[in-house]
């Protein structure tokens, strides 16, 4: 495992070539870091690439053209050494391609490609998906940033807020004890009440696991300090997103997860293709987005 830095007179950014994971993110001007710092005894993991599945299949397995394969929940690139391909002075690219080993386990010939740019104060996560196969190739990916909540650890979680750029109250569903989703209509979801926006960090809002988030509702997401100024804000253009902090540990950090894809529902029994918010990529073709962290 190697590290990497990006750095310019605002932020300093670190990364690992295992994952292609974001480590660090810290202010070079108040030496304060916002990135969690993967402390096992919560939770031993910063910002985790999620491919190619996000969230958890049926019983660790999947079909697909009528076989079986095992995946693990969010899939093997969180674990797999990338290579870095290129690095200038505010941007670095790492590559992770198909293997036999992961052929075993996902039936595509496929590179995945994870690119980070350094702007002002702001961090733009890059992510390529690319078919290399002859047939139609089908993927979920996701981001995982963990940002500390509080800040300032003088203060208690639920002096926090969520920041929207959705006014109105959000839907979401929630996942049952297995991880997998409980599916509802829009119009039967659990409601997220917000304040023009603003709503309060409870500290039983994650009882339940993870709160999903779909249809488009939401783009932009700040975790708020007590006096309600934004910090960290997580911009994307994903179809849905997840919140989460694990379950009863009084974990202090918070994650903001951009997600093209999530875990099975709690019903579903169908194959790879099937899947909730599956994406599909023709031979050939290039599946290309990011989403960016920005520093107060």
């Amino acid at each position: 495992m190697s590290v990497y830095t990006l750095q310019n007179d605002q932020l300093k950014l670190q990364m690992d070539d295992l994952g292609a994971e974001l480590t660090s993110v810290l202010d070079q001007k108040t030496n304060k870091e916002y990135l969690w710092n993967a402390d096992p005894a919560y939770w031993k993991r910063h910002s985790p690439i999620l491919f190619p599945i996000v969230g958890s299949v049926k019983n660790k397995t999947y079909t697909y053209q009528g076989k079986e394969y095992t995946l693990p929940q969010h899939g093997f690139a969180r674990d797999a050494q990338f290579i870095c391909i290129s690095q200038s002075e505010n941007e670095i690219w790492f590559r992770l391609e198909a293997t036999e080993e992961t052929l075993k386990v996902y039936p595509f010939l496929f590179a995945l490609e994870i690119g980070y740019q350094l702007i002002d104060r702001s961090v733009k996560c890059l992510w390529k998906v690319m078919n290399q196969d002859t047939s139609v190739m089908y993927f979920s990916i996701g981001g995982h940033p963990a940002f500390y909540c509080p800040l300032d650890p003088s203060h208690n979680q639920n002096e926090y807020y969520f920041g929207f750029d959705q006014k109105d109250p959000l839907h979401y569903i929630l996942v049952d004890n297995q991880g997998f989703a409980v599916n509802k209509p829009f119009e039967e979801q659990y409601i997220l009440d917000t304040d023009q926006g603003v709503c309060p960090i409870d500290p039983h809002m994650f009882d339940h696991d993870a709160l999903i988030i779909e249809h488009h509702q939401c783009h932009e997401v700040s975790l708020l300090d007590p006096s309600k100024k934004p910090y960290v804000t997580v911009t994307f253009d994903a179809p849905l997103f997840g919140l989460w902090s694990p379950t009863g540990k009084n974990a202090p950090f918070i994650c903001i997860e951009p997600w093209y894809g999530r875990c099975d529902n709690s019903d579903f029994f169908g194959s790879l293709e099937e899947k909730a918010w599956i994406n599909s990529l023709a031979a050939g073709d290039i599946f290309s987005t990011f989403y960016t962290i920005t520093i107060a």
